[in-house]
């Protein structure tokens, strides 16, 4: 079936249903353009929070982001496109290496990315995004902190912050966000002078000190419209150019590499929203006492990020 015909059934079952569908920014452009929203993390959690009505809620992303929604929004129902869409830097990070760290480090608190699976929050202090790492890191009265499960935005933070931050484990890292090279981003410069380069803290430290702007997406679509530059080169998922070409018109943005690509991302398809969203299937559950626990740590960066 051709892409809008999928597009406007799954429109009139989400209305059937009264379903929300949330898409995260890294999603295929056809599965954004059928979402009531698109953002990062975060962003998707809060409106989910946010939106009464829905009975459903079908969410395109990765399994971490679904399980936060569902800890986050007790009385739903979320469902996930595909089963296979899951995070490989979340499974760096089980729930008994945190454990291990923390016995290895006593009393020093432990910041996790949301990038990471629920049983892990279960094991932390506070939770981060890759917007609000810094200032959550700031927040707390420590001058050390644990962080993880990405080296690179552990570097970042520690490099904002001063503070010494010991990354969970040692070489956690973005499958994706480490394809970019900082040699890719100057030959591109060379033949755009005047573009703005935006990178994602998951990048490479080389790659960040070649930015004009380091950001999580949010802050990156956030920024393209506030910058008065006209070209743009990005290195994140290039998920991300459909959002900002079409929220910016008569900007151009160009990926800093175009194979950076997370094949998990994209196992999402309409097919698949609508098939799941039918049968009221793929139901991300999480054990209740897991939930509670990771609930704290995303309400403390709630609360820490007011």
């Amino acid at each position: 079936m051709a892409i809008p015909d999928i597009a406007r059934r799954l429109s009139e079952l989400k209305k059937e249903r009264r379903a929300l569908i949330l898409a995260h920014n890294y999603q295929r452009p056809e599965v954004q353009d059928a979402a009531d929203f698109v953002g990062d993390s975060v962003e998707l959690s809060r409106r989910a929070m946010d939106e009464r009505e829905a009975r459903i809620i079908l969410f395109s992303a990765v399994d971490f982001m679904a399980e936060t929604v569902a800890i986050l929004n007790p009385g739903k129902k979320v469902l996930i496109p595909s089963l296979g869409a899951r995070c490989p830097m979340a499974r760096m990070l089980p729930a008994e290496t945190v454990r291990l760290w923390k016995s290895r480090y006593p009393g020093i608190p432990v910041v996790l990315y949301v990038n990471t699976l629920a049983e892990a929050k279960a094991e932390s202090d506070v939770s981060c995004t890759s917007a609000n790492a810094v200032e959550v890191v700031e927040a707390l009265d420590s001058d050390s902190v644990l962080f993880g499960p990405d080296r690179n935005l552990a570097c970042y933070v520690q490099a904002k912050t001063g503070k010494t931050v010991l990354p969970i484990p040692e070489n956690g890292f973005c499958p994706t966000h480490v394809l970019f090279l900082r040699e890719d981003i100057l030959l591109a410069r060379e033949s755009n002078p005047d573009c703005v380069v935006m990178a994602h803290p998951e990048c490479t430290q080389d790659v960040l000190r070649t930015a004009d702007f380091v950001g999580s997406t949010s802050q990156m679509c956030r920024y393209a419209k506030e910058c008065p530059a006209k070209s743009f080169i990005v290195a994140t998922e290039v998920g991300i150019l459909h959002r900002l070409a079409r929220e910016n018109p008569g900007k151009s943005f160009m990926p800093a590499y175009a194979g950076a690509v997370c094949p998990n991302m994209k196992r999402n398809t309409l097919d698949l929203m609508y098939q799941v969203l039918r049968d009221e299937s793929n139901v991300v559950t999480v054990p209740s006492a897991t939930a509670a626990k990771a609930r704290r740590s995303l309400e403390r960066m709630f609360e820490a990020t007011r």
